[in-house]
């Protein structure tokens, strides 16, 4: 698991971040150009390599991201990796704006989303889904320019994260977690039309005591 967090079983389709009153953590990879002008400014628009026109896809889960990214030495599109703060209620307007992406259509503002196999931190496939939300070119500025509220760079946490499983393999999650290699994540809660409308179970298919 991409942290510690036994106080809710895990769901086959569940929606799992790093949040605190107020804001969601979302978690996109940018090569060098977007990312030092975007934290600078923070906004991802202050890039001009950003591209608004484009479809961005954003997940809230760390370790999911670290696997797409390769710990951000896949290749140099990926080789930042941003923390991208969103407010609760602008969260929700974008998943009440979603589909799931078989069910998607061409029109504009549609958000797409996706569920994918979760993984740990050590990149290897969980039983359970982690959700991918992309967010599609005619919402993106406003996405960015309005709803992204705090950008940080995490690319370090990454390298630190992949040097020290290289050289201490038998790392736990919790000294992860102490280190502040990995956030915490918990179930995020959604209305009852989000989970209709994003296919998001409400039965276990693991009991917490099972995840460590």
């Amino acid at each position: 698991m991409t942290a510690l967090d036994r106080s809710s079983p895990t769901l086959p389709r569940q929606i799992r971040a790093h949040f605190d009153d107020t804001t969601i953590t979302l978690y996109q990879a940018y090569s060098a150009a977007i990312a030092e002008p975007a934290v600078a400014a923070q906004k991802l628009t202050a890039a001009p390599s950003f591209k608004p026109t484009r479809m961005t896809w954003v997940k809230p889960s760390w370790a999911w991201m670290l696997y797409r990214a390769g710990y951000s030495f896949k290749d140099a599109g990926q080789e930042r990796i941003l923390a991208l703060k969103m407010r609760h209620a602008d969260f929700l307007a974008l998943l009440l704006r979603g589909v799931l992406a078989s069910q998607a259509t061409t029109a504009e503002g549609e958000v797409r989303v996706q569920w994918d196999p979760e993984r740990t931190v050590r990149l290897g496939k969980l039983p359970h889904r982690s959700i991918q939300i992309g967010i599609p070119r005619g919402l993106s500025r406003q996405w960015a320019d309005e709803w992204v509220v705090e950008i940080e760079d995490v690319t370090d946490r990454a390298r630190k994260l992949k040097e020290l499983l290289d050289t201490k393999p038998g790392v736990s999650n919790a000294e992860l977690l102490e280190m502040g290699l990995i956030p915490e994540e918990r179930a995020f809660q959604v209305p009852e039309d989000v989970i209709r409308r994003l296919g998001i179970d409400e039965t276990p298919t693991v009991k917490p005591e099972d995840r460590a």
